[in-house]
């Protein structure tokens, strides 16, 4: 098992602090609260739950116990709903126009 290698786990235990996860018979692993989003994290049992089986990224391995990313592959993208909207000319398009529309002397 190396850093960086993905892995996939099943959901143990869930702690304040973090989620236990193991990956075979041989290696165990804690996501971290800190590493399950880059969002807020109030409650673990939001992202997981015991018993999923999710992806992860190994971050740290020390003997037969990893550290382990959620957020590493699961990115939660905020979502932006715009609607463009049509029948606008840009400023320079109109800027001409305006500028020989404007009366000078009327403003000295």
């Amino acid at each position: 098992m190396k850093v960086g290698n993905i892995v996939k786990g099943e959901i143990t235990a869930i702690k304040p602090y973090g989620a236990f996860v193991e990956i075979n018979d041989e290696y165990v692993g804690l996501i971290h609260i800190s590493e399950i989003s880059d969002r807020y994290v109030r409650h673990i049992e939001d992202y997981v739950d015991i018993g999923d089986v999710t992806t992860l990224k190994v971050l740290s391995v020390n003997d037969n116990k990893l550290g382990l990313s959620f957020k590493a592959l699961h990115k939660h993208k905020k979502r932006l709903n715009i609607k463009l909207k049509s029948g606008f000319s840009p400023l320079k398009e109109k800027l001409d126009h305006w500028i020989s529309e404007f009366n000078f002397e009327d403003n000295e």
